[in-house]
């Protein structure tokens, strides 16, 4: 840990000298200790077995959770990943420890072989990385990083070290990635949306032939139950559009899977929202950013909005330009939008506390997939079961939206749970019963962050509260709501 770090971080639960312990350790100190048992010094593992390097997405998650403990380790988690970015702006999904054994996990450096197969797209040359992505929630994380301590930021000119960063990945998933034509970011392989082993992804993968399972060897599977995880016939599936993607360059455009996908879509408008208020930080205009979200907002609503589903759908650009016909949680996060039209986002309030997820009633945390659906697996990797940084983006969804009661009670069981599953790296949506890693990076940080955002008022609950079929617009300055220095008491 380096010394800015050391002097910055305070303790979620410090006691004076002397003092007898009153209790158990709360579910903040609880959850800030998992953080620090996953710190390596420069950034935090999600899980120090089963995913023993630095991955993308989940730092983003977990830099909004070290905010509230050490704003300075936050902000390092999220520029060591940034220092990994490609000269085309591609942030990596994994950047490899060389400390790990290759065997530690698959696919390992050797199989991404960045610093040579991604040399024209400016793969960096001294650090491994994959050459795939993951789903831009980073600006979002490091405005709320700010936010945290906005004294610690300018003092250490955070934002101004970011922000080129930034709008560098911003540019390059809205000028590389809009591989339908039609405004949109797509996905080329079903690790970039996060969400890997969905019911989503079976039609666009069934096209694709799997690798030899000669050719690879799962190193998931020495950690993790096998019922809970992809298959084999998957799993190869992933291998080979992986490799497939490599011999090309890393270039975009040519493959066999291109997935517009809404939660991808939706994370990269709520960070363009997130950009605006960091060029106004930096002193710079931020209209033409919100004039992008809300572009984006539009061409999403056009292109994957189904009023018959009650959600957003994925397109699959390689099998007939069509939508994939599965209702997963993907479908739901747009609800974090801020310039979502109030029909919509109120469609959006019914479906996710009605049969399909069943919010508030069958289930405590939103499951990840249909439970109505043939495809539907309680355990199984995304094909049902809930997962703690969903339900987060949700949680803050619905309370944008006016849904304060329904909010405040997914609040509470995402706390609730975590806890009680040892910060399980996902639950059962219908038990809470804990399934894959425990000590999990963004279970941990996630629960932490909402340890330290309150539930409104009563009488505030009554004055915010809208009805589901007229929900109220939103300002751009949804992504201020409870995240302001002083929150963290």
């Amino acid at each position: 840990m380096d010394r800015t770090v050391q002097l910055n971080y305070r303790h979620p639960a410090r006691r004076s000298a002397g003092r007898p312990p009153t209790g158990p350790p709360s579910p903040r100190l609880r959850a800030a200790r998992v953080l620090a048992a996953n710190w390596t010094g420069a950034s935090t593992v999600p899980s120090r077995n089963l995913y023993p390097h630095q991955w993308s997405w989940d730092s983003a998650f977990i830099a909004i959770g070290l905010r509230h403990v050490s704003p300075a380790r936050a902000q390092k988690e999220l520029e060591t990943l940034f220092a990994a970015q490609w000269a085309d702006g591609r942030i990596p999904h994994i950047v490899f420890n060389p400390s790990v054994p290759l065997d530690a996990y698959f696919p390992s450096p050797d199989f991404w072989r960045s610093t040579t197969a991604g040399r024209a797209a400016g793969a960096p040359r001294t650090v491994q990385t994959s050459g795939i992505v993951q789903p831009p929630v980073h600006a979002l994380a490091a405005w709320l990083v700010h936010r945290a301590d906005p004294a610690l930021s300018r003092g250490r000119g955070f934002l101004a070290r970011v922000y080129p960063r930034l709008a560098a990945w911003h540019r390059y998933l809205l000028h590389r990635r809009d591989l339908g034509g039609g405004g949109l970011v797509s996905v080329v392989h079903p690790w970039e949306q996060g969400m890997d082993n969905s019911p989503c992804w079976d039609a666009p993968l069934a096209r694709i032939a799997p690798a030899p399972a000669r050719s690879f060897r799962r190193a998931d599977l020495d950690h993790g139950a096998p019922g809970d995880r992809p298959t084999d016939l998957d799993y190869g599936r992933y291998v080979r559009l992986a490799a497939d993607y490599r011999e090309r360059g890393y270039a975009d455009g040519g493959g066999e899977f291109a997935v517009e996908d809404p939660a991808f879509n939706a994370l990269l408008i709520a960070s363009e929202h997130a950009l605006a208020r960091i060029a106004e930080e930096l002193g710079a205009p931020g209209a033409a950013r919100r004039d992008r979200a809300a572009r984006l907002t539009a061409a999403l609503v056009e292109r994957l909005w189904d009023p018959a589903a009650g959600l957003f759908l994925c397109r699959d650009l390689r099998g007939g330009d069509t939508l994939v016909p599965e209702r997963g949680v993907s479908g739901l996060v747009p609800l974090l939008l801020p310039g979502l039209p109030r029909p919509i986002a109120a469609a959006l309030v019914r479906t996710v506390t009605g049969p399909h997820f069943s919010l508030g009633d069958r289930t405590r945390l939103v499951p990840s997939h249909d439970l109505l659906a043939e495809s539907f697996d309680p355990h199984r990797y995304w094909r049902g079961p809930a997962w703690f940084n969903t339900n987060w983006l949700l949680e803050r969804g619905l309370r944008a939206h006016g849904e304060t009661a329904v909010a405040d009670a997914l609040r509470t069981a995402v706390v609730e749970l975590a806890d009680a599953t040892d910060f399980a790296e996902y639950v059962d949506p219908y038990t809470g019963e804990p399934c894959g890693a425990t000590g999990f990076g963004w279970t941990a940080a996630l629960a932490l962050d909402l340890c330290h955002r309150r539930p409104a008022p009563p009488e505030r609950q009554k004055l915010d509260k809208s009805p589901r079929e007229g929900v109220s617009a939103l300002s751009t300055g949804t992504f201020d709501q409870s995240d302001k220095g002083g929150d963290r008491g």
